[in-house]
């Protein structure tokens, strides 16, 4: 550790000759935080919808302004023909394409079944079922309404509420814990913080040696009665600081603009965000060690992060992959922190309720710190 202070000194003079690295650090996260916050919306209103009714009737007119009710359809417009129906969803110009039958209204007077048809684009997954699911379930309620009317009509009931009014038979009673209005920034928001820590951590600390190669001041730094770990430590210590402000930036943008509150303890997401930040320090440090330029360190930067995007459960549940590819993402650090920070966050987990990702994170951690020590002095040598 001998030099470490020189070190120290140099990189935060460093740095702070370089306001570009400090907007980076603190500027650049919370416009990150603040689109992506407000982007990311996992719920699916207003689907553009176009309507092809042959029948014109009240019982036809209630059904649109039922899809309409639901806020998951909004129509846009009407078909008169048969090509325009489905020209409507192969132009693009609508996702969802209903059509009301000409004697829709007269079976129902009847008694009789009838059919709706309704097409959607399956090329957006998402969309298509939750518009499948809405059509299934908006179809299921009217028909109960009205079954509900002629049993009461004939003075028939399969099963009556405590108050005698006519009910199914059975009753679930969902209850939606840590987020029952389903607001999807409760979900992202939080991981959005690991995501942008990660992100910004992994840049800056993977620039540190490799500057100093294009520079030509490593080899400086080489002849310097600097110990190996003095240089490592005393680059790594200025940008966890960095770090660890930066990460009291974001959680602060989190709950006063987002709204996102922090259900469990604060000391306890503060200390493991400070493992989290050593591992994404020594990650960085790992990829300037072996890049040559500051181009092939973006370009592993990059690397890293899109299977930490796509693997670690940002976006995706991990539940639902492959069971090779949910291996991997066990070894992704972000993976663990991301559980760690919805734990803490949003359903109040304590210590030993996260202790199997606290010990996967700290494992990760140790590993990636032995790999950045080792690869740091086979450079030395």
């Amino acid at each position: 550790m001998s030099g470490f202070w020189a070190i120290l000194l140099k990189e935060l003079a460093h740095i702070r000759r370089e306001p570009v690295t400090l907007f980076f650090a603190f500027v650049v996260p919370v416009i990150q935080l603040t689109i992506f916050g407000y982007a990311i919306d996992t719920t699916i209103e207003n689907v553009r919808t176009v309507v092809y009714d042959l029948d014109g009737r009240r019982e036809a007119r209630e059904l649109v302004e039922a899809f309409s009710n639901t806020r998951t359809f909004r129509v846009v417009g009407r078909a008169a023909t048969d090509d325009e129906f489905e020209h409507a969803v192969t132009s693009g110009r609508a996702k969802v394409a209903i059509k009301i039958p000409p004697d829709f209204s007269d079976r129902l007077l009847r008694g009789e079944r009838t059919s709706l048809q309704v097409l959607i684009d399956g090329s957006d997954s998402q969309v298509a079922m939750t518009a499948l699911n809405t059509a299934n379930l908006l179809s299921l309620n009217l028909s109960l309404r009205r079954a509900r009317g002629a049993a009461e009509a004939r003075q028939f009931a399969p099963a009556r509420d405590p108050f005698g009014a006519l009910a199914p038979p059975i009753e679930v009673r969902p209850r939606l814990l840590f987020n029952p209005d389903l607001v999807s920034a409760r979900f992202f928001v939080p991981a959005l913080v690991g995501i942008i820590m990660q992100l910004v951590t992994l840049f800056l600390t993977s620039f540190a040696i490799v500057r100093e190669r294009e520079q030509g001041t490593l080899e400086q730094l080489f002849v310097t009665p600097v110990g190996r770990l003095g240089l490592m430590f005393g680059k790594l210590v200025p940008y966890a600081g960095i770090g660890f402000a930066e990460t009291l930036l974001v959680l602060l943008v989190m709950v006063f603009v987002f709204g996102v509150p922090i259900s469990g303890s604060l000391v306890l997401l503060l200390a493991l965000c400070l493992l989290f930040l050593v591992t994404a320090l020594g990650l960085g440090l790992l990829v300037s060690t072996i890049a040559r330029t500051q181009l092939q360190a973006i370009q592993i930067a990059f690397l890293i992060m899109l299977p930490s995007i796509l693997l670690s459960g940002f976006m995706f549940p991990r539940d639902a992959m492959p069971l090779p590819i949910y291996l991997i993402s066990c070894a992704i650090p972000v993976t663990h922190f991301l559980e760690i920070l919805r734990g803490v966050i949003l359903r109040a987990a304590d210590l030993a309720d996260l202790w199997p990702h606290v010990l996967a994170l700290a494992a990760c951690c140790a590993v990636i710190l032995a790999a950045s020590v080792l690869r740091f002095q086979k450079q030395l040598d």
